[in-house]
């Protein structure tokens, strides 16, 4: 069955500043891949534009987005096995991180059985599938990016309901989820194209085949963008997926299952599976039939799921392939030459854009002495600015922490940070509080980078502001601990910005700019350490990941040719007549 085409009616708004240079290129190219699809050929890719919420025509889409969403709150989401809904006991409730009170919606909860039923229908489906041709596979994913495009204030508005995501940070999510949909197409049509190494007397061809069934475990940070990126590279190689997103972004992980099915995929290929992660996890994960898992989420999970996976049965037939970003603890170097408007701004950005709760966010700022006392003030004051609020809020620059749970434990980490640092700004929430999980932003001074404050990944917008002697000091300081994912430094100096690319240990170095934001192909994003196994999503050799490679050698030095066989000749005999 083909993919059903689809054309967008998303509404193309600006860029951001940082990339108003390239707007009219990169707005030609979403154009294009609106038009591709009645012309049925590929485009080249691009990152989709950002929307623009200081024009009015975005601006008055989302607000009416939100309306809409709004009076769609409180349904039911039953669990997808091969195309059928089924409707469990348990259920997952997901709350308004902004409004605590408020049902964004109800989630089917799999058990056990449920599980093992998935990875089953996954694997039946995997065979038809794996056959299916790769242009083919690969129009079915830019069909869901159609799709998503079509409904982007739609899909940001249940982001900034169900995760407390700020306007800009929802849309970018949409944006990055169209993004890996587009990429990963382009570069399944790349890898399809056999390498040949022939010589006289042999043909030599080395090619990719799908490895089987993927486990794809979720988190609810980016809640569509990655999720979508994990599936979506796994089926346009031609592997089948059991989908289990974060419990706190089930409802968003529905509606992406609704645009999977909506573009024709077959059942079973992708099963729609929300549950609790310790009832179901071990299933999924330690399933002789399961060939992949590609996790993203806390380094404690993923260094479980690496360790169960690693553990065979006799069942098996493969040994499974694990694919884990597990997180940070990411610092930004300011150096004594440094442009501190760049640098405070890129600090508070990065450390404080959605509370904190990115894997790439700023956690350290180590800073040179000879600029501390005014990086600090300056830096303190630019957090002092910008508005905290319920994420429905235009206005809000800053919304919730997702849960309860999280909330207590960055309020754990604030106490520690009072007992062993100097505390320089702890913004009050006011009735805020009551309301929703919100903490407002915090800044510590003169840390030991040594203490838990500089060591533990918080996960929350918690700021340990270090001092360094030296340039020699503070990229030690950066390297000191067990993460390896992102880091930037802000200096004037070609010399010591050429040491950071070479003395930095990480995995996205970001130089003069903030580091969090990773668009797909201009910045594959993954990390190495305690941060993830190295692999890089969104980058050119990420959808090695899920295949296996095969060199076939064929003699081609015939002895003659083999006769031809009767009943092929009688049905030739027969044709021509």
């Amino acid at each position: 069955m083909p993919p059903r085409k689809k054309t967008s009616s998303s509404r193309k708004a600006p860029l951001s500043e940082a990339d108003r240079s390239d707007a009219a290129q990169q707005t030609a190219i979403a154009e294009a891949h609106t038009h591709s699809y009645e012309a049925n050929r590929p485009v080249p890719f691009f990152n989709e534009p950002l929307a623009d919420f200081g024009q009015d025509e975005p601006r008055t889409a989302m607000a009416e987005a939100l309306e809409v969403v709004g009076d769609m709150l409180g349904e039911e989401y039953p669990l997808v096995i091969h195309g059928k809904l089924i409707e469990t006991r348990g259920k997952i409730v997901s709350r308004n991180p902004s409004h605590k009170k408020q049902i964004v919606g109800t989630a089917a909860s799999a058990t056990r059985d449920h599980a093992i039923q998935a990875i089953e229908s996954a694997k039946r489906a995997f065979k038809p599938w794996s056959r299916v041709e790769p242009q083919l596979r690969a129009e079915y994913v830019e069909v869901i990016a159609s799709e998503m495009r079509g409904r982007r204030y739609e899909l940001a508005a249940w982001q900034v309901y169900e995760c407390g995501k700020p306007w800009a940070e929802a849309d970018a999510d949409v944006a990055e989820a169209i993004d890996f949909c587009m990429y990963y197409a382009d570069q399944m049509r790349r890898l399809t194209a056999p390498l040949n190494c022939d010589v006289a007397g042999e043909e030599n061809s080395y090619i990719y085949r799908p490895r089987g069934v993927t486990v794809v475990i979720a988190p609810w940070n980016f809640p569509l963008a990655i999720l979508t990126g994990m599936t979506a590279a796994a089926i346009v190689t031609g592997n089948t997926v059991v989908m289990k997103p974060a419990e706190q972004s089930s409802v968003i992980a529905a509606k992406l299952m609704q645009m999977i099915r909506d573009a024709g995929i077959p059942d079973g290929v992708v099963n729609y599976l929300p549950g609790v992660g310790e009832e179901i996890g071990p299933a999924l994960v330690s399933h002789p039939d399961v060939e992949i898992i590609a996790f993203t989420g806390s380094r404690a999970v993923g260094l479980q799921i690496n360790e169960t996976a690693a553990q065979t049965s006799p069942e098996q037939r493969s040994v499974r392939r694990v694919l884990a970003e597990m997180g940070g603890k990411n610092a930004i170097i300011v150096d004594d030459d440094a442009d501190l408007d760049e640098a405070v701004l890129g600090v508070m950005h990065s450390a404080f854009g959605y509370s904190g709760q990115k894997c790439s966010a700023c956690s350290r700022a180590i800073v040179l002495e000879g600029i501390y006392d005014r990086f600090l003030e300056r830096l303190v004051d630019a957090t002092e600015s910008f508005e905290i609020g319920a994420a429905e809020n235009p206005g809000c620059w800053m919304g919730p922490v997702i849960d309860e749970e999280s909330l207590g434990r960055i309020q754990a980490y604030i106490a520690i940070g009072q007992e062993e640092s100097r505390c320089v700004l702890a913004r009050d929430v006011g009735p805020l509080a009551k309301e929703g999980w919100f903490v407002g932003p915090h800044i510590f001074a003169d840390v030991d980078p040594t203490s838990r404050l500089a060591q533990h990944e918080i996960f929350g917008p918690v700021l340990a502001v270090i001092k360094a002697k030296t340039f020699d000091e503070a990229l030690e300081i950066a390297n000191s601990t067990e993460y390896a994912l992102t880091g930037g430094v802000y200096s004037r100096s070609p010399q010591r910005l050429a040491r950071a690319r070479a003395e930095l240990q990480v995995g996205n170095l970001y130089l003069n700019r903030g580091i969090t934001g990773a668009l797909v192909q201009r910045h594959p994003f993954g990390g190495f350490r305690m941060s993830g196994i190295g692999t890089k999503a969104g980058g050119r050799d990420y959808l090695t990941q899920f295949v296996l490679p095969v060199n076939v050698t064929e003699n081609t030095l015939r002895r003659g040719f083999a006769p031809q066989e009767p009943s092929d000749a009688a049905a030739e005999e027969s044709a021509g007549e």
